[in-house]
């Protein structure tokens, strides 16, 4: 399969362009009889749980990630109706499959436990010391 066919994802996944699908909708609001005569409205269809060019922790990654996106078959749902073109509508939700995909599988760094240092320490010591006096001498001044 040539490289325009695919769409990359991120450096390990791309996706075949037959793997999407595109289905066209009127779209909503305002728009004068142009809105009633054209479907411009596009919407992505993904089949996540299906898919050949997922492996199956990049699946659980995404479907766990995206579940408001997914429905019950596995399917992810995405829409674009922003434009009067149908053209340009298709390639922001194109983009926007990226986007969320990528944004999906990214693993996020493991965060390592800091200690605090010896001047923070001390800092927090000398402020606690420093509270306890000013409390010491409100009391002994109402005695």
């Amino acid at each position: 399969m040539e490289a325009s066919s695919r769409l990359a994802i991120d450096m390990t996944v791309s996706i075949p362009l037959d793997e999407l699908r595109y289905r066209t909708t009127r779209s909503s609001g305002p728009g004068g009889q142009h809105v009633n005569k054209t479907d411009t409205q596009v919407e992505l269809l993904f089949d996540v749980a299906h898919s050949p060019s997922l492996d199956d922790s990049q699946r659980q990654r995404i479907v766990s990630k995206l579940k408001n996106l997914i429905d019950q078959d596995g399917v992810l749902h995405l829409t674009a109706q922003t434009e009067r073109s149908q053209l340009r509508n298709r390639e922001i939700v194109t983009a926007r499959f990226q986007e969320v995909l990528a944004a999906a599988l990214r693993v996020p760094k493991k965060r390592r436990p800091t200690r605090p240092t010896a001047a923070s320490k001390t800092k927090r010591l000398e402020s606690k010391k420093r509270r306890g006096q000013i409390k010491q001498l409100r009391r002994q001044s109402f005695d």
